[in-house]
């Protein structure tokens, strides 16, 4: 059985899902907004784009089997402090890709993470909540139930 995740890899996970979604040209403004310059970084691994195989399962749970492929850019940078920041994103979003892992690596500073959590992770997050609650509204607008009247011979 795998050990359970500590409250901070918990935290990293849910923060990278977050940048993830971030949209293209979106991260760039936010990280010029922090009240402070940005550390020096170098490309471990510049963004690079390739396939993946996207796999399901039938019912959920039942045998596994490749659905297809799906474009995915990957970036990795490192703080001149030492921090090492990673990335994925689907899609060709080269420079996406490349903010993300930075904002990764200036998260695990303790000295940066107050600034990232209110000026970059927050607003993405209240859009990509609100984007969420609109669809979940537009999708439960076309729901149909259906049901059966018991007629009376039935009893």
């Amino acid at each position: 059985m795998a050990e359970p995740e500590s409250p901070e890899t918990e935290a990293r996970r849910a923060m990278m899902h977050t940048l993830a979604h971030a949209r293209d040209g979106e991260l760039q403004p936010m990280l010029e907004m922090l009240d402070r310059s940005l550390p020096a970084f170098t490309d471990l691994r510049p963004p690079e784009t390739g396939l993946v195989m996207v796999r399901g399962r039938i019912g959920g749970d039942g045998q596994p089997f490749n659905l297809g492929e799906a474009t995915v850019t990957r970036a990795a940078v490192r703080l001149e402090t030492g921090e090492t920041g990673f990335s994925y994103m689907l899609g060709r979003r080269p420079e996406a890709a490349r903010l993300s892992a930075l904002v990764d690596a200036l998260w695990q500073m303790q000295s940066w993470r107050a600034s990232i959590e209110e000026r970059v992770l927050a607003p993405l997050r209240d859009r990509q909540m609100r984007e969420a609650s609109l669809r979940d509204a537009e999708t439960a607008a076309t729901k149909v139930d259906f049901f059966t009247v018991a007629r009376g011979e039935d009893a």
